[in-house]
């Protein structure tokens, strides 16, 4: 996809460093640092191996990337239909207000629509007033308060089973 000076295109394994560096910046924008672990390596076996886990989308502005989307498919029992998930969504700040970040969330929905998935679903951290603004206000986007997301941690050293019910203490 183009507009003007503005470039969408999918990522290549030649595109692994670039990656790597939007999200230690998404990383540090988020506070989060210390919890991006992630490798080249890591990165090439999971989206370019022979079991992708996700897709990637580049934004590029006169030829210089500013912003990546990162992606996958989920699926919805209910509409018996897979979803689009975005896992993160990154426009470097220097480059923010310009609309990239829109363009990519047109593109990510028209890939959606493209493959007759039944949702278009993401995350947005609730301190971060700027994104959920512009979710709201300019795409139209419903923020789902009855719905919180949970997380168990698969570390290294976990035991097989993480606990089981009725064995709370």
């Amino acid at each position: 996809m183009s507009n003007g000076n503005f470039t969408i295109r999918p990522a290549t394994e030649r595109d692994v460093p670039v990656i790597l560096a939007f999200i230690r910046q998404l990383a540090e924008y988020e506070k989060l640092s210390h919890e991006a672990v992630m490798t080249e390596e890591i990165l090439r076996q999971s989206l370019f191996g022979s079991r992708r886990a996700a897709e990637v989308l580049l934004g590029y502005s006169s030829d210089q990337p500013v912003a990546f989307a990162v992606f996958f498919h989920n699926f919805s029992t209910f509409l018996g239909r897979s979803g689009l998930y975005l896992e993160d969504l990154f426009v470097i700040p220097e480059m923010r207000g310009k609309g990239f970040g829109k363009a990519m969330l047109v593109e990510l929905a028209r890939i959606a629509r493209e493959r007759n998935c039944g949702r278009f679903e993401w995350s947005v951290l609730d301190w971060n007033e700027p994104a959920i603004k512009f979710y709201t206000e300019k795409l139209g986007a419903k923020i789902l308060r009855d719905w919180w997301r949970c997380r168990l941690e698969l570390t290294p050293g976990m035991p097989q089973s993480p606990g089981t019910p009725g064995t709370e203490q």
